[in-house]
């Protein structure tokens, strides 16, 4: 399969059945791991567990054929944070999102909020920049009138007050009707 990137404001495109990577600092490498999920959602398969992170789905109507925003809601278990999409240090993995090509409808950027500062209790001079609690992305789109489908990947890293955990991806299915 051929692939094209292209960079937009905060997003990598990739097009040829392959979909859009939504990160602050998007660069043009969309590498080996992040391909391997688009495969496995071109197939429908899960690339891996759910760790401490649910995506929580709710139907979702926009304004046809005018720039509109799809909320991509996510609930980090108590007790638990992920990395932002900004972290504070380039040894901490970022969130990051991937974003299926849609047909009739074109995501243009994924927008991420604010991270909270945090701090471990062990290093409390150290303040990381993190997602906690209940988390909205927000997926600025354009569709022509039906029933659409927003298939994406989030991958991220969940950490505990004692420890940081393997980064996960999770696939998450978000419905909504352009009218």
């Amino acid at each position: 399969m051929r692939v094209f990137v292209k960079v937009l404001t905060g997003i990598v495109v990739a097009f040829g059945g392959i979909a859009a990577l939504g990160a602050a600092a998007a660069t043009t490498n969309v590498g080996a791991h992040w391909m391997t999920i688009v495969q496995a959602m071109n197939v429908g398969q899960s690339p891996a567990k759910k760790g401490h992170v649910d995506f929580v789905p709710e139907g979702q109507s926009i304004a046809a054929n005018a720039p509109a925003t799809v909320q991509l809601h996510f609930r980090i278990d108590p007790g638990f944070h992920i990395n932002s999409h900004t972290p504070k240090s380039d040894m901490l993995i970022p969130t990051k999102i991937l974003v299926e090509d849609l047909n009739g409808a074109t995501v243009s950027n994924v927008s991420f909020p604010e991270g909270t500062p945090y701090a471990f209790a062990f290093e409390p001079k150290t303040k990381l920049d993190v997602y906690s609690g209940d988390v909205t992305l927000t997926a600025h789109v354009k569709a022509a009138p039906g029933n659409y489908t927003l298939k994406a990947a989030l991958h991220y890293q969940a950490c505990d007050q004692s420890a940081c955990y393997p980064p996960k991806t999770l696939a998450l299915q978000q419905p909504f009707t352009a009218k």
